[in-house]
């Protein structure tokens, strides 16, 4: 073989292999073939077992709205449907999974998908008006309209669908909606339709105004109970729960599925504390309660400004009454939107998605993540 066709030819750090040691061949093979290891293998196998920092694969892509609608009687949830820009087909994704708009304010925002997994052409969600809020859904209601454009990551699924016979032992499926917390149940309710799964449901919220998707709702039946605070009063875990609080300890596994308030969330958690005959399984759309927290301060490294955060307070939240503008989304640890580096204080990790390289390097996430002393000094 010619020097300049060798596999290692124009290689700086190339030392030719010495002869064969009986002069037969020109390159002795055993020592050609362990250079070639050295080469190759061996380094892959570094990079196997010391991956070092992770590499984000960029979900990013451009969708068109082609469609817009109003779902709820009160008019404060509008509908946005997305299609593809050019040729390239949207990447699959399935019941639980939510997209992250990236608005054109700098504002990233998640919304789950609410429409049918099956269709592989557009994505659809969601999103209901929310005065008082950080802006994003103020931002989708106001300035997105039928034609624009808009980046969005994902799909990404924190909140994923394990059907009985198919990952999960429960016989039986119920699910549980409040509100806007319907988005991500409705896929959950198609697939399980589709695949003639035992399932029953409860949709409960202020009024019937203001339950989106009830005319999408209607082909569902008596499975579908509908329950509003203005007709019956504010529902307990049992009328959330049906026929899975019978706590019997001969009844039949099942799996319970929610979204939606906070306390909400929280009634049912309590109420199967202790039941190993019902898995429970639930996305939130407002931070989670801090648990078991202490007040700490933090220091804004940029402006010198001092923060104090709360025992019951997420760092985030304090954060932003002196930086509105500080990036966020989920508030539940788990998209990173938050990341921000720590220069001096140990941090009480809390997120679901940082690495022990990132960590070790001083990232935080700072809408769960908290101090385990009583300073913080951040980069911002």
């Amino acid at each position: 073989m010619d020097r300049s066709t060798a596999p290692d030819a124009g290689d700086p750090d190339f030392l030719p292999t010495p002869p064969d040691l009986y002069g037969r061949r020109e390159r002795d093979r055993v020592l050609r073939g362990l250079g070639i290891a050295g080469r190759y293998w061996f380094p892959a196998w570094q990079r196997l077992i010391h991956p070092g920092e992770p590499q984000e694969v960029d979900r990013t892509l451009t969708v068109r709205i082609v469609d817009r609608r109003v779902v709820a009687r009160d008019e404060n949830v509008i509908e946005l449907t997305f299609g593809p820009v050019g040729d390239e087909p949207l990447p699959r994704w399935y019941a639980g999974a939510h997209l992250d708009l990236l608005l054109p304010s700098g504002r990233m925002r998640e919304y789950s998908l609410c429409g049918d997994p099956t269709v592989q052409d557009t994505y659809r969600i969601a999103v209901r008006r929310i005065p008082d809020g950080g802006g994003g859904s103020l931002e989708v209601h106001d300035a997105l309209k039928v034609g624009d454009t808009i980046r969005v990551k994902g799909p990404r699924n924190a909140f994923p669908l394990s059907l009985p016979g198919f990952g999960s032992p429960a016989t039986r499926m119920r699910f549980v909606a409040g509100g806007i917390g319907i988005t991500p149940i409705l896929p959950m309710l198609a697939t399980a339709e589709r695949l003639e799964l035992p399932w029953s449901m409860i949709y409960v919220g202020r009024s019937r105004e203001s339950l989106p998707f009830l005319d999408e709702l209607r082909p569902y039946g008596s499975k579908i109970t509908i329950r509003t605070d203005d007709e019956h009063g504010l529902p307990t875990p049992a009328d959330l729960l049906g026929d899975e609080d019978s706590g019997s300890p001969s009844a039949e596994p099942s799996t319970v599925y929610t979204c939606g308030p906070p306390m909400m969330l929280e009634n049912l958690r309590q109420a199967l504390i202790g039941r190993p005959d019902v898995e429970l399984h639930y996305e939130r759309f407002s931070a989670p309660p801090v648990v078991g927290g202490r007040p700490f301060t933090i220091t804004l490294a940029k402006s010198g400004v001092r923060v104090p955060v709360a025992a019951d307070e997420p760092a985030l939240e304090a954060i932003r009454r002196e930086l509105p503008g500080v990036p966020y989304s989920c508030r539940q640890g788990f998209c990173g939107t938050c990341k921000i580096k720590v220069l001096d204080g140990k941090v009480e990790h809390r997120d679901t998605i940082l690495s022990d390289a990132e960590r070790d390097a001083g990232s935080m996430l700072i809408c769960v993540s908290r101090c385990v002393d009583d300073e913080l000094t951040l980069d911002l």
